[in-house]
Parts: structure tokens; C-alpha cells; sequence
């Protein structure tokens, strides 16, 4: 894993176990500071909407009841209200984390993600692990001050709770696009009938059984190599191409098919796509 200075943007450099390297954008302070108050601002509705609901509530409830365990009801309020805020502060990150592909609301806006070290999707125990540390970032000394310093201390941007869980965020670019559809060059026709601007024009090249083969890592190696191969130079794209194809058709039991790889390789994520596996 290697850190490096690039068109006055931070950029991290991350070779994964099949020996592909990775790169990615350092997210810095002021875009997390940013995502994470979106977020805040969020959870701030969301507990205003809460408190209005429980005063309603009690104020719905007939006189009687009012009136004989109002003390009892008043620490059930404080009790439900204290572990439903704590529940949702902690699982807000956490969950949004983990099943929506490192990202919170927050993050999404910002085009930030959070990650592995190892440059794999985070998973829901690394994702609880990072937000759990939030409360001592946000209480000791208060407001994230020891997450900012902690930041500011190292290059890769990380927190107390990055640490902890061996994650990073980084930028998540507008123009790393799939490579696996083509726009339509056939618009022009007169006799064609109206095309959606993208589809996909992906050839069959292996059997089902020999796809099948194949992990949901494999898939999210693929998928990692296409989304960042617009920063790699042709000639590193060609190579890593053909190393992860030959590693995928290995795995497979079949041959690497002539021509370029990139082209297997589209075909593989297809394949696994109809088939019902996911990548990032």
C-alpha cells in the first residue's frame, strides 16, 4: 500500500490479494465535516419528529392515566426516548454503512465512501466498530475534536474509529463509469425505433456452469478494476486486465479467449449480473 501526491489531489494506492492495484481520492476534513453534518442535520429531524410524536402521545392519554402513574410514565419517557436516540445515532452510520456500500446520506452527497485498508467493501461489524468510536470522538474532549486531530496527524485522513475498524474514506469520482455498456451509435437511423441512450452490448463468451464458479469477490474484483481503470495508463490497464482475466478463466477451468480482456472480463460480470450476484 503506497501514498502518493498527484495533481494536488491525495491519492492512495492500494494492491489488493489478487495483485491488482487500486487508486483512490483521500476524502479530507472538509468534505467529511460536510457529509457528516448533512447526516447530523438529518438525525436532528428525525429526533425533533420523535419528540413531537411521544408529546402527542402524551397528551392523547385519557386524564386518569394522567393523573395516577404520571411520575412512572415520565421515567418510561425518558428510558424509551434515551435508548431510542442512542439506538438510531449508532445504527444510522453503521447500517447505512454497511448495506449501502460504505456511504450514508451524507457521504452520497459528497461522492465519499468508506472502505477497507484492503480496498474491499466494509462489512456491518467493521461498519459498527468505526461509528461505536464516535461517541468518544464527540465526547472527549467534544464536538469530533479527537477525530480532527487524529486527521490531521496522519496523511490518509483517518479517525479514531478508522483506526479501529482498518477502513478509510475516499472520493468516489463522477467519472469512474462502468465499462460495461456503449452508447447507441445507431441513432441516426430512420428506420429504427427509438433506442434508450445506453444499452448494454455484451458478448456471451462463457458457459453458465464454468460463471458459476466464481465468488462474489471475484465479481467485486472485476467491478473495482473497471470503475477505476480511467485513471490507469493504457499500458497498466492492458496488463491488469489480462492478469485478472487469466486468474478468472483459471478459476473457471476454461481458456482465455484472443483479444482483448477487458472484453472477458465485461462478459464474466454480466453473466454473474443475470445471474443474480452483485458487485459494488
Amino acid at each position: 500500500m503506497s501514498f502518493e501526491q498527484q495533481s494536488f489531489s491525495d491519492q492512495l494506492s492500494i494492491e489488493t490479494p489478487e495483485q491488482v492495484e487500486l487508486r483512490y481520492g483521500v476524502a479530507g476534513i472538509g468534505s467529511r465535516f460536510v457529509a457528516v453534518l448533512v447526516d447530523h442535520l438529518i438525525q436532528a429531524v428525525v429526533f425533533i419528529l420523535e419528540i413531537l410524536l411521544f408529546i402527542w402521545i402524551g397528551s392523547s392519554a385519557p386524564d386518569s392515566v394522567k393523573g395516577t402513574s404520571s411520575d412512572t410514565a415520565a421515567k418510561w419517557f425518558v428510558a424509551i426516548l434515551i435508548f431510542l436516540n442512542f439506538s438510531f445515532f449508532a445504527g444510522y452510520f453503521a447500517l447505512f454503512e454497511a448495506y449501502w456500500k460504505g456511504q450514508t446520506p451524507g457521504k452520497r452527497l459528497m461522492k465519499l465512501r468508506v472502505i477497507k485498508d484492503s480496498g474491499r467493501q466494509i462489512t456491518f461489524f467493521e461498519a459498527l466498530a468505526r461509528n461505536l468510536i464516535r461517541f468518544v470522538e464527540l465526547t472527549i474532549p467534544g464536538m469530533y475534536f479527537a477525530g480532527v486531530i487524529t486527521m490531521a496527524c496522519n496523511k490518509r485522513n483517518k479517525r479514531l474509529g478508522d483506526f479501529v475498524a482498518g477502513t478509510i474514506v475516499v472520493h468516489e469520482r463522477v467519472e469512474d463509469q462502468p465499462l460495461l455498456v456503449r452508447p447507441n451509435t445507431s441513432i441516426f437511423s430512420t428506420n429504427a425505433a427509438p433506442l434508450e441512450p445506453w444499452r448494454p452490448v455484451v458478448e456471451q463468451m462463457f458457459p453458465a456452469d464454468a460463471v458459476a464458479k466464481l465468488s462474489h469477490q471475484d465479481l467485486v474484483v472485476i467491478e473495482t478494476f473497471f470503475s477505476r481503470a480511467l485513471d490507469l495508463s493504457i499500458e497498466m490497464r492492458e496488463r491488469m486486465a489480462e492478469r485478472i482475466a487469466k486468474q478468472m478463466t483459471s478459476k473457471m477451468g476454461v481458456p482465455l479467449p484472443e483479444g482483448n480482456p477487458e472484453r472477458a472480463l465485461e462478459s464474466i460480470v454480466f453473466s454473474m449480473r443475470g445471474s443474480g450476484k452483485q458487485g459494488w
